[in-house]
């Protein structure tokens, strides 16, 4: 009797571990499916998610103070500065534009997505955006300009600094007074 009741307690032990087993997969079986078609349907991302970095680029004042933030030196930005007869116009903040930015470029595949950049911005032109796939075959692929000066935009405009700042050096040689001698006394000839 001792193996009859072994043979039925292993049977009766096995069921019970299938259907323990199969709890969840029951407990599922009759809800709504979660499954989603990914590429045509994505799941939304939360408000703060930090993923790829956006410049708006009219906005950008040439702080540089993003590029001064961020740990690892993937934003290089180089400007130039606009002589007073250009106007560069205004930003949304109505921050009064000086700098050309001739580039704004971002190396999205040394970005450790921290998203300290984004927090000194006086203008808040540069913002992490919803964009998370972005994968690409080429690693230079993954640097991103936002700047909009051409070459020669860039070679102009650093023209035009250089001819002011000369004239400006030239007007201060023309504007400095001569040394007078002090008063009440004559100046004598120096002798060697």
């Amino acid at each position: 009797m001792s193996a009859i009741s072994t043979y039925f307690k292993s049977i009766f032990h096995s069921l019970f571990t299938v259907l323990v087993g199969m709890k969840i997969t029951g407990l599922h079986l009759f809800k709504r499916s979660v499954t989603i078609q990914y590429p045509n349907v994505k799941k939304p991302i939360p408000e703060r998610a930090r993923n790829r970095l956006y410049v708006n680029i009219d906005d950008c004042i040439g702080c540089l103070q993003c590029a001064a933030a961020c740990p690892v030196d993937c934003i290089t930005i180089e400007t130039i500065k606009a002589t007073p007869d250009v106007d560069l116009g205004m930003t949304s903040k109505n921050t009064k534009k000086r700098l050309y930015i001739a580039q704004f470029d971002i190396d999205c595949a040394k970005c450790c997505y921290c998203g300290l950049c984004t927090y000194p911005c006086p203008t808040e032109c540069i913002v992490m955006t919803e964009v998370y796939e972005y994968s690409e075959y080429e690693r230079k692929n993954l640097v991103y300009s936002f700047a909009t000066m051409t070459p020669e935009d860039s070679i102009a405009a650093r023209r035009r600094l250089q001819q002011y700042e000369a004239e400006q050096a030239a007007k201060k040689v023309h504007i400095q007074p001569k040394p007078t001698p002090p008063s009440g006394t004559d100046a004598a000839p120096a002798t060697t």
